[in-house]
């Protein structure tokens, strides 16, 4: 019997294996959960009857490894109910007579056999198999009317779970648990026991347990994403490449820590610097930019917004006494070359004139030439001008 159990475990915990590879690593404290239980248990033997079974409650706290295989330790106590066959005088009075303390293996089912779906089905069924070490109680009058005391003794449970997940999030389970609880070992005398039906138990209990919440943000298990060794490398080389860059930045930043450290220190060596004078000479030239009086269409007359132009050459002649100016008239490209020969002449002598008349500048130092058509101005219309140029 024990031969064959072995096996079944070996097996179930390499399908467990197999199964739960997928699946992301968990911490320590993941997957624990804890429960309370309760019950009744009887003796399995053709001549037990129901006013023979003992009431029993219990706390167990599970840490599931997989989602396929979890160990559990529980613990219970046996309240005393006086079995029908045994005589008033050597009942025992204590109220708990006896309890129980195991290490369970809990196998799910569904997922060993279904496959984990990556959250807990609303029902399973878990397979239970377990050691434990139980205590039966007595008090001294009990002792003393039977001569029996307390002992302890091993016990072995094999068992089924059916759970019921609630809720979207299945953290919380109610389970119906029947099984089968051996006595390996009686009496003070502490003998080994096979198994043996006629010294085992049948419980059935009714449980609430409660799973903490995980790492992970859920309840249970979650998948992982798998990865195959071409996905891996590529991944590695990424990280490589990202340290490179990284590596790259750094240099970067050092250097321009060093460049923003040097124009700290230019900027501290300039704040701390005596001022200079510098004395600058102005050079004030003889000469005054060309100056353009504009004419209209056809017109050698000078209008009356363009005589500040002309007053400006004359102001300029008369405070310099060696000044002389060249006058050049220009015509726009409409009509005739001959006619345009004559306004761009006219248009120079009319300048020339009032400079004479007007403002009392001698005609030598006044030089008129017409020079036809102009070609100064990408505008033919700003053409029709005289150009007044002074020199030494």
């Amino acid at each position: 019997m024990k031969k064959v159990l072995s096996i079944l475990a070996l097996s179930v915990i390499a399908m467990t294996a197999s199964a739960d590879q997928l699946i992301t690593k968990s911490k320590f404290f993941d997957n624990w959960s804890i429960g309370l239980e309760g019950g009744a248990v009887a003796p399995t033997t053709h001549h037990a009857v129901f006013k023979d079974a003992r009431g029993t409650v219990g706390l167990n706290v599970t840490k599931m490894i997989t989602p396929s295989f979890g160990l559990q330790v529980e613990g219970q106590v046996y309240f005393n109910t006086f079995c029908s066959a045994t005589p008033k005088a050597l009942r025992n009075p204590a109220i708990v007579d006896a309890s129980n303390v195991s290490l369970n293996g809990i196998f799910n089912f569904m997922n060993i056999f279904g496959g984990y779906q990556g959250q807990p089905r609303c029902f399973e069924i878990e397979g239970v198999v377990g050691a434990g070490w139980g205590h039966y109680y007595s008090t001294s009058s009990y002792e003393e009317a039977t001569g029996r005391s307390a002992f302890n003794f091993m016990t072995s449970k094999f068992g089924l779970n059916f759970n019921f997940n609630l809720g979207q999030s299945k953290a919380w389970t109610i389970g119906i648990k029947p099984a089968i609880v051996y006595g390996l070992s009686v009496g003070s005398s502490q003998s080994f026991e096979s198994y043996n039906i006629n010294r085992s138990n049948l419980e059935v209990l009714a449980g609430l347990t409660y799973h903490f919440k995980n790492s992970n943000g859920t309840h249970s298990f979650v998948y992982g994403r798998g990865y195959d060794q071409a996905e891996v490398d590529a991944l590695n080389a990424q990280i490589n490449d990202l340290r490179g860059v990284v590596a790259d930045k750094d240099a970067r930043i050092a250097a321009d820590q060093k460049t923003i450290k040097d124009l700290q220190n230019a900027l501290n060596d300039c704040r701390n610097q005596k001022p200079v004078v510098q004395t600058i000479t102005e050079t004030k030239t003889n000469t005054i930019p060309d100056v353009l009086v504009t004419f209209r269409q056809g017109k050698s007359v000078i209008d009356a917004s363009q005589l500040p132009n002309v007053e400006r050459v004359a102001t300029y002649l008369n405070s310099h006494k060696n000044a002389s100016v060249v006058i050049k008239g220009y015509a726009s490209p409409e009509g005739s070359a001959e006619i345009n020969a004559k306004i761009a002449a006219a248009r120079a002598e009319a300048v020339k004139s009032l400079l004479i008349k007007k403002y009392r500048i001698a005609e030598n130092r006044v030089k008129a030439e017409g020079q036809g058509v102009g070609d100064m101005f990408s505008e033919p219309d700003w053409n029709r001008v005289s150009i007044c140029t002074i020199g030494e």
